[in-house]
Protein backbone atom coordinates (compact mmCIF):
# COMPACT_ATOMS: atom_id res chain seq x y z
CA UNK A 1 0.00 0.00 0.00
CA UNK A 2 1.06 3.60 -0.61
CA UNK A 3 2.31 5.12 2.64
CA UNK A 4 4.02 8.10 4.27
CA UNK A 5 6.43 8.32 7.15
CA UNK A 6 6.55 11.79 8.76
CA UNK A 7 9.81 12.55 10.57
CA UNK A 8 8.80 15.36 12.94
CA UNK A 9 12.16 16.25 14.53
CA UNK A 10 11.22 19.95 14.13
CA UNK A 11 7.50 19.51 14.74
CA UNK A 12 4.68 19.72 12.20
CA UNK A 13 2.29 22.39 10.95
CA UNK A 14 -0.22 22.50 8.13
CA UNK A 15 1.95 24.51 5.76
CA UNK A 16 5.00 22.34 6.51
CA UNK A 17 2.92 19.29 5.55
CA UNK A 18 1.82 20.93 2.29
CA UNK A 19 5.39 21.89 1.41
CA UNK A 20 6.60 18.33 1.99
CA UNK A 21 3.78 16.88 -0.14
CA UNK A 22 4.48 19.28 -3.00
CA UNK A 23 8.18 18.45 -2.99
CA UNK A 24 7.29 14.74 -2.84
CA UNK A 25 5.43 14.98 -6.13
CA UNK A 26 2.06 16.74 -5.89
CA UNK A 27 1.94 19.37 -8.69
CA UNK A 28 1.27 22.88 -7.42
CA UNK A 29 -1.15 23.43 -10.31
CA UNK A 30 -3.18 20.37 -9.28
CA UNK A 31 -3.38 21.51 -5.65
CA UNK A 32 -4.50 24.99 -6.75
CA UNK A 33 -7.10 23.56 -9.16
CA UNK A 34 -8.63 21.38 -6.43
CA UNK A 35 -8.58 24.16 -3.82
CA UNK A 36 -10.50 26.32 -6.28
CA UNK A 37 -13.45 23.96 -5.72
CA UNK A 38 -13.96 25.51 -2.27
CA UNK A 39 -16.79 28.07 -2.09
CA UNK A 40 -14.35 30.65 -0.66
CA UNK A 41 -11.67 30.07 -3.32
CA UNK A 42 -11.75 33.74 -4.31
CA UNK A 43 -10.48 34.71 -0.85
CA UNK A 44 -6.97 33.28 -1.11
CA UNK A 45 -4.00 32.44 -3.30
CA UNK A 46 -1.15 30.01 -2.68
CA UNK A 47 2.43 31.26 -2.63
CA UNK A 48 4.94 28.40 -2.90
CA UNK A 49 8.62 29.29 -2.53
CA UNK A 50 11.83 27.30 -2.69
CA UNK A 51 13.94 27.96 0.38
CA UNK A 52 16.79 26.62 2.52
CA UNK A 53 16.62 25.59 6.16
CA UNK A 54 20.14 24.98 7.48
CA UNK A 55 21.21 23.96 3.99
CA UNK A 56 18.23 21.67 3.29
CA UNK A 57 16.34 22.58 0.13
CA UNK A 58 12.64 22.70 1.00
CA UNK A 59 9.34 24.28 -0.02
CA UNK A 60 7.60 26.96 2.01
CA UNK A 61 3.84 27.36 1.48
CA UNK A 62 2.02 30.56 2.37
CA UNK A 63 -1.66 31.40 1.97
CA UNK A 64 -2.34 34.96 0.88
CA UNK A 65 -5.75 36.49 1.59
CA UNK A 66 -7.37 38.30 -1.34
CA UNK A 67 -10.84 39.24 0.00
CA UNK A 68 -11.67 42.97 -0.04
CA UNK A 69 -8.13 43.75 -1.13
CA UNK A 70 -6.92 43.40 2.42
CA UNK A 71 -3.28 42.74 3.18
CA UNK A 72 -2.77 39.07 4.14
CA UNK A 73 -2.34 38.23 7.79
CA UNK A 74 -1.18 34.79 8.88
CA UNK A 75 -2.25 32.98 12.06
CA UNK A 76 0.29 31.83 14.62
CA UNK A 77 1.13 28.68 12.70
CA UNK A 78 3.14 30.82 10.31
CA UNK A 79 4.18 33.92 12.26
CA UNK A 80 4.66 35.15 15.81
CA UNK A 81 2.91 38.50 15.79
CA UNK A 82 -0.75 38.99 16.74
CA UNK A 83 -3.23 38.80 13.86
CA UNK A 84 -6.85 39.23 12.90
CA UNK A 85 -8.72 35.93 12.44
CA UNK A 86 -11.98 34.94 10.82
CA UNK A 87 -14.24 33.20 13.31
CA UNK A 88 -15.98 30.08 12.02
CA UNK A 89 -17.85 27.36 13.86
CA UNK A 90 -17.47 23.66 13.13
CA UNK A 91 -20.89 23.86 11.50
CA UNK A 92 -19.69 26.66 9.18
CA UNK A 93 -16.62 24.68 8.19
CA UNK A 94 -18.62 21.49 7.62
CA UNK A 95 -21.06 23.32 5.34
CA UNK A 96 -18.22 24.98 3.45
CA UNK A 97 -16.49 21.66 2.75
CA UNK A 98 -19.68 19.72 2.00
CA UNK A 99 -20.87 22.38 -0.48
CA UNK A 100 -17.61 22.14 -2.43
CA UNK A 101 -17.19 19.94 -5.51
CA UNK A 102 -14.21 18.13 -3.99
CA UNK A 103 -14.39 14.34 -4.15
CA UNK A 104 -15.85 12.44 -1.21
CA UNK A 105 -12.52 11.01 0.02
CA UNK A 106 -11.03 14.51 0.30
CA UNK A 107 -14.11 15.83 2.11
CA UNK A 108 -14.09 12.95 4.60
CA UNK A 109 -10.41 13.30 5.47
CA UNK A 110 -10.60 17.09 5.82
CA UNK A 111 -13.66 16.84 8.07
CA UNK A 112 -12.02 14.10 10.13
CA UNK A 113 -9.07 16.42 10.84
CA UNK A 114 -11.33 19.35 11.70
CA UNK A 115 -13.47 17.17 13.95
CA UNK A 116 -10.45 16.07 15.97
CA UNK A 117 -9.47 19.71 16.48
CA UNK A 118 -13.07 20.70 17.31
CA UNK A 119 -13.32 18.00 19.97
CA UNK A 120 -10.01 19.10 21.52
CA UNK A 121 -10.98 22.79 21.49
CA UNK A 122 -14.40 21.91 22.87
CA UNK A 123 -12.89 20.00 25.78
CA UNK A 124 -10.51 22.87 26.58
CA UNK A 125 -13.28 25.51 26.49
CA UNK A 126 -16.12 23.38 27.89
CA UNK A 127 -18.28 23.35 24.75
CA UNK A 128 -19.72 20.68 22.42
CA UNK A 129 -17.51 20.17 19.36
CA UNK A 130 -20.14 21.47 16.91
CA UNK A 131 -20.48 24.73 18.87
CA UNK A 132 -16.77 25.53 18.99
CA UNK A 133 -16.01 28.87 17.39
CA UNK A 134 -12.61 28.58 15.75
CA UNK A 135 -10.13 31.43 15.70
CA UNK A 136 -6.74 30.30 14.40
CA UNK A 137 -7.99 27.06 12.88
CA UNK A 138 -11.07 28.72 11.42
CA UNK A 139 -8.98 31.23 9.49
CA UNK A 140 -8.77 30.90 5.73
CA UNK A 141 -5.15 29.75 5.73
CA UNK A 142 -5.89 26.86 8.08
CA UNK A 143 -8.88 25.74 6.03
CA UNK A 144 -6.59 25.74 3.01
CA UNK A 145 -3.90 23.82 4.95
CA UNK A 146 -6.30 21.10 6.08
CA UNK A 147 -8.26 20.70 2.86
CA UNK A 148 -4.96 20.95 0.94
CA UNK A 149 -3.51 18.14 3.06
CA UNK A 150 -6.47 15.90 2.17
CA UNK A 151 -6.11 16.78 -1.53
CA UNK A 152 -2.41 15.86 -1.49
CA UNK A 153 -3.03 12.55 0.26
CA UNK A 154 -5.72 11.69 -2.27
CA UNK A 155 -3.44 12.58 -5.20
CA UNK A 156 -0.58 10.46 -3.84
CA UNK A 157 -3.05 7.62 -3.10
CA UNK A 158 -1.84 7.37 0.51
CA UNK A 159 -3.46 4.61 2.54
CA UNK A 160 -1.29 4.71 5.69
CA UNK A 161 0.56 7.49 7.52
CA UNK A 162 3.24 6.67 10.07
CA UNK A 163 4.49 9.45 12.36
CA UNK A 164 7.61 9.74 14.49
CA UNK A 165 7.92 11.16 17.99
CA UNK A 166 6.85 14.82 17.93
CA UNK A 167 9.12 17.64 19.05
CA UNK A 168 6.63 20.20 20.42
CA UNK A 169 8.89 23.07 21.56
CA UNK A 170 8.53 25.17 24.71
CA UNK A 171 7.81 28.71 25.93
CA UNK A 172 4.60 30.63 25.18
CA UNK A 173 2.61 31.43 22.03
CA UNK A 174 0.20 34.27 21.23
CA UNK A 175 -3.32 33.01 20.45
CA UNK A 176 -6.78 34.56 20.31
CA UNK A 177 -7.09 33.99 24.07
CA UNK A 178 -3.73 35.61 24.88
CA UNK A 179 -0.41 34.04 25.84
CA UNK A 180 -0.64 30.28 26.23
CA UNK A 181 2.01 27.72 27.17
CA UNK A 182 3.57 25.50 24.51
CA UNK A 183 2.10 23.11 23.62
CA UNK A 184 -1.14 25.11 23.51
CA UNK A 185 -4.00 23.44 25.43
CA UNK A 186 -5.79 22.15 22.31
CA UNK A 187 -2.52 20.76 20.93
CA UNK A 188 -1.83 19.05 24.26
CA UNK A 189 -5.28 17.42 24.08
CA UNK A 190 -4.69 16.25 20.52
CA UNK A 191 -1.37 14.68 21.48
CA UNK A 192 -2.63 12.69 24.48
CA UNK A 193 -1.17 9.21 24.15
CA UNK A 194 1.41 10.30 21.58
CA UNK A 195 5.20 10.17 22.01
CA UNK A 196 6.46 13.75 22.41
CA UNK A 197 9.51 15.68 23.59
CA UNK A 198 10.06 19.38 24.27
CA UNK A 199 13.34 19.78 22.38
CA UNK A 200 15.66 22.75 22.75
CA UNK A 201 13.66 25.43 20.92
CA UNK A 202 11.51 28.01 22.72
CA UNK A 203 8.96 28.07 19.91
CA UNK A 204 5.64 26.42 19.09
CA UNK A 205 6.72 23.58 16.80
CA UNK A 206 3.48 21.56 16.68
CA UNK A 207 0.44 23.64 15.72
CA UNK A 208 -3.26 22.74 16.04
CA UNK A 209 -3.44 21.95 12.33
CA UNK A 210 -0.34 19.75 12.44
CA UNK A 211 -1.55 17.97 15.56
CA UNK A 212 -4.98 17.46 13.96
CA UNK A 213 -3.44 15.77 10.92
CA UNK A 214 -1.39 13.48 13.17
CA UNK A 215 -4.32 12.64 15.46
CA UNK A 216 -6.85 12.00 12.72
CA UNK A 217 -4.69 10.11 10.24
CA UNK A 218 -1.40 9.05 11.82
CA UNK A 219 -0.06 5.88 13.44
CA UNK A 220 3.01 6.14 15.69
CA UNK A 221 6.25 4.52 14.54
CA UNK A 222 9.56 5.12 16.27
CA UNK A 223 11.41 4.97 12.94
CA UNK A 224 10.74 3.91 9.38
CA UNK A 225 8.56 0.81 9.83
CA UNK A 226 9.79 -2.57 8.71
CA UNK A 227 8.47 -3.24 5.23
CA UNK A 228 8.54 0.44 4.20
CA UNK A 229 10.35 0.99 0.87
CA UNK A 230 11.13 4.68 0.31
CA UNK A 231 10.68 6.11 -3.18
CA UNK A 232 11.32 9.78 -2.49
CA UNK A 233 11.58 12.32 0.34
CA UNK A 234 9.94 15.74 0.54
CA UNK A 235 10.85 18.61 2.86
CA UNK A 236 8.32 21.24 3.97
CA UNK A 237 9.75 24.38 5.56
CA UNK A 238 8.50 26.01 8.74
CA UNK A 239 8.51 29.77 9.30
CA UNK A 240 11.14 30.19 12.00
CA UNK A 241 14.91 29.98 11.76
CA UNK A 242 15.93 27.47 14.42
CA UNK A 243 19.19 25.98 15.62
CA UNK A 244 18.12 22.82 13.77
CA UNK A 245 16.68 22.53 10.24
CA UNK A 246 13.08 23.72 10.60
CA UNK A 247 11.59 21.23 8.17
CA UNK A 248 9.13 18.37 8.14
CA UNK A 249 10.69 15.37 6.40
CA UNK A 250 8.18 13.13 4.63
CA UNK A 251 9.17 9.74 3.26
CA UNK A 252 6.89 8.59 0.42
CA UNK A 253 6.88 4.93 -0.55
CA UNK A 254 5.31 1.50 -0.50
CA UNK A 255 4.51 -0.29 2.74
CA UNK A 256 4.55 -4.06 2.55
CA UNK A 257 4.44 -4.87 6.26
CA UNK A 258 1.58 -6.10 8.38
CA UNK A 259 -0.90 -3.50 9.61
CA UNK A 260 -1.27 -3.98 13.37
CA UNK A 261 -4.88 -3.13 14.03
CA UNK A 262 -7.75 -4.53 16.05
CA UNK A 263 -10.96 -4.53 14.07
CA UNK A 264 -14.51 -4.80 15.38
CA UNK A 265 -18.01 -4.77 13.93
CA UNK A 266 -20.57 -2.65 15.77
CA UNK A 267 -24.16 -3.77 15.20
CA UNK A 268 -27.58 -2.38 16.11
CA UNK A 269 -31.10 -3.47 15.15
CA UNK A 270 -33.26 -0.42 14.43
CA UNK A 271 -37.00 -0.53 13.70
CA UNK A 272 -38.25 2.92 14.68
CA UNK A 273 -36.06 5.49 12.89
CA UNK A 274 -36.77 7.81 9.97
CA UNK A 275 -34.90 6.22 7.01
CA UNK A 276 -33.79 9.68 5.83
CA UNK A 277 -31.32 9.73 8.73
CA UNK A 278 -29.25 6.81 7.41
CA UNK A 279 -27.45 8.81 4.70
CA UNK A 280 -26.44 11.49 7.20
CA UNK A 281 -25.40 8.79 9.68
CA UNK A 282 -23.19 7.08 7.09
CA UNK A 283 -21.38 10.34 6.35
CA UNK A 284 -20.70 11.06 10.02
CA UNK A 285 -19.41 7.56 10.74
CA UNK A 286 -17.12 7.53 7.72
CA UNK A 287 -15.87 11.04 8.54
CA UNK A 288 -14.56 9.90 11.94
CA UNK A 289 -12.77 6.89 10.47
CA UNK A 290 -15.22 3.99 10.13
CA UNK A 291 -13.78 1.56 7.58
CA UNK A 292 -17.18 0.53 6.24
CA UNK A 293 -20.86 1.09 7.04
CA UNK A 294 -23.84 -0.91 5.78
CA UNK A 295 -27.43 -1.83 6.61
CA UNK A 296 -29.23 -5.16 6.17
CA UNK A 297 -33.02 -5.52 6.01
CA UNK A 298 -34.22 -7.83 8.81
CA UNK A 299 -37.43 -8.82 10.59
CA UNK A 300 -37.64 -8.43 14.34
CA UNK A 301 -40.16 -9.78 16.84
CA UNK A 302 -43.81 -9.68 15.75
CA UNK A 303 -42.50 -9.73 12.15
CA UNK A 304 -41.68 -6.03 12.35
CA UNK A 305 -39.42 -4.91 9.43
CA UNK A 306 -36.18 -3.26 10.53
CA UNK A 307 -32.61 -2.48 9.55
CA UNK A 308 -29.46 -3.97 11.06
CA UNK A 309 -26.78 -1.27 11.10
CA UNK A 310 -23.22 -2.62 10.83
CA UNK A 311 -20.05 -0.55 11.21
CA UNK A 312 -16.53 -1.91 10.66
CA UNK A 313 -14.06 0.03 12.83
CA UNK A 314 -10.49 0.01 14.08
CA UNK A 315 -9.92 0.15 17.84
CA UNK A 316 -8.94 3.83 17.70
CA UNK A 317 -12.21 4.89 16.03
CA UNK A 318 -14.55 2.56 17.96
CA UNK A 319 -15.54 4.96 20.75
CA UNK A 320 -16.16 7.82 18.34
CA UNK A 321 -18.45 5.65 16.21
CA UNK A 322 -20.32 4.32 19.26
CA UNK A 323 -20.94 7.89 20.38
CA UNK A 324 -22.31 8.88 16.96
CA UNK A 325 -24.65 5.86 16.82
CA UNK A 326 -26.13 6.62 20.24
CA UNK A 327 -26.43 10.33 19.45
CA UNK A 328 -27.87 10.07 15.92
CA UNK A 329 -30.03 6.91 15.98
CA UNK A 330 -32.85 5.55 18.12
CA UNK A 331 -30.77 2.56 19.22
CA UNK A 332 -30.19 2.09 22.97
CA UNK A 333 -28.00 -1.01 22.72
CA UNK A 334 -25.11 -2.15 20.55
CA UNK A 335 -23.28 -5.41 19.86
CA UNK A 336 -19.51 -5.27 19.37
CA UNK A 337 -17.82 -8.31 17.84
CA UNK A 338 -14.08 -8.73 17.17
CA UNK A 339 -12.97 -9.45 13.62
CA UNK A 340 -10.52 -12.37 13.58
CA UNK A 341 -9.00 -11.60 10.19
CA UNK A 342 -9.45 -9.18 7.33
CA UNK A 343 -7.94 -9.88 3.90
CA UNK A 344 -7.46 -6.98 1.51
CA UNK A 345 -6.56 -7.01 -2.16
CA UNK A 346 -3.71 -4.69 -3.10
CA UNK A 347 -5.18 -1.57 -4.64
CA UNK A 348 -4.33 1.80 -6.06
CA UNK A 349 -6.12 4.66 -7.79
CA UNK A 350 -5.47 5.11 -11.49
CA UNK A 351 -6.36 8.52 -12.92
CA UNK A 352 -7.70 8.23 -16.47
CA UNK A 353 -8.44 11.11 -18.80
CA UNK A 354 -11.63 10.48 -20.76
CA UNK A 355 -13.30 12.66 -23.38
CA UNK A 356 -15.64 13.80 -20.61
CA UNK A 357 -12.94 14.61 -18.07
CA UNK A 358 -10.69 12.96 -15.48
CA UNK A 359 -11.98 9.88 -13.60
CA UNK A 360 -10.34 8.08 -10.69
CA UNK A 361 -10.50 4.30 -11.12
CA UNK A 362 -9.85 1.79 -8.34
CA UNK A 363 -7.58 -1.01 -9.54
CA UNK A 364 -7.28 -4.08 -7.27
CA UNK A 365 -5.09 -7.17 -7.42
CA UNK A 366 -4.81 -10.40 -5.43
CA UNK A 367 -1.70 -12.59 -5.51
CA UNK A 368 -0.30 -10.43 -8.26
CA UNK A 369 -3.32 -10.83 -10.55
CA UNK A 370 -5.82 -8.12 -11.47
CA UNK A 371 -9.15 -8.88 -9.81
CA UNK A 372 -11.22 -5.67 -10.06
CA UNK A 373 -11.36 -2.37 -11.93
CA UNK A 374 -13.99 0.16 -10.91
CA UNK A 375 -14.52 3.84 -11.86
CA UNK A 376 -15.26 6.10 -8.89
CA UNK A 377 -18.99 6.78 -8.83
CA UNK A 378 -18.76 10.42 -7.64
CA UNK A 379 -16.35 11.36 -10.45
CA UNK A 380 -18.59 9.77 -13.08
CA UNK A 381 -21.73 11.30 -11.61
CA UNK A 382 -20.30 14.82 -11.69
CA UNK A 383 -19.07 14.47 -15.27
CA UNK A 384 -22.40 13.01 -16.39
CA UNK A 385 -24.22 16.01 -14.93
CA UNK A 386 -21.74 18.53 -16.38
CA UNK A 387 -21.67 17.00 -19.88
CA UNK A 388 -25.37 16.05 -19.93
CA UNK A 389 -24.71 12.42 -20.86
CA UNK A 390 -25.93 9.20 -19.20
CA UNK A 391 -23.95 8.13 -16.14
CA UNK A 392 -23.35 4.65 -17.57
CA UNK A 393 -21.75 6.18 -20.69
CA UNK A 394 -19.15 7.97 -18.57
CA UNK A 395 -18.48 4.80 -16.57
CA UNK A 396 -18.09 2.73 -19.74
CA UNK A 397 -15.74 5.30 -21.28
CA UNK A 398 -13.55 5.33 -18.15
CA UNK A 399 -13.31 1.53 -18.22
CA UNK A 400 -12.51 1.55 -21.93
CA UNK A 401 -9.64 4.02 -21.51
CA UNK A 402 -8.25 2.16 -18.51
CA UNK A 403 -8.49 -1.25 -20.21
CA UNK A 404 -6.58 0.15 -23.18
CA UNK A 405 -3.86 1.33 -20.80
CA UNK A 406 -3.77 -2.07 -19.09
CA UNK A 407 -3.64 -3.87 -22.43
CA UNK A 408 -6.95 -5.70 -22.02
Amino acid sequence: MRALYLDCFAGISGNMFLGAMLQAGVPVAYLEKELNKLPMADEFALDVKETQRKGIHSLYVEVNLLAHGEKHHEHHEHHDEEHHHAHRSMKDIRELIEKSSLNMAVKQQALAIFMEIAQAEGKVHGKPAEEVSFHEVGAVDSIVDIVGAAICLDYLEIERIFVSELTVGSGFVKCAHGLLPVPAPAVAELLIGWQTERGTEEKELVTPTGAGIVRALGVYSESLPKGFVTECIGYGAGSHELSIPNVLRAYLGEYNGAVDSKLSIIEANIDDMNPQIYGYLYEKLLAVGALDVWTTPIFMKKNRPAQMLSVLVDEEQKNACVGIIFAETTSIGLRIMPVGERLEAARHIAKVETKYGMVNCKVSAWNGKLCSVSPEYEDCRKLAAEKQVPLKVVQQEALRVLNERLGD
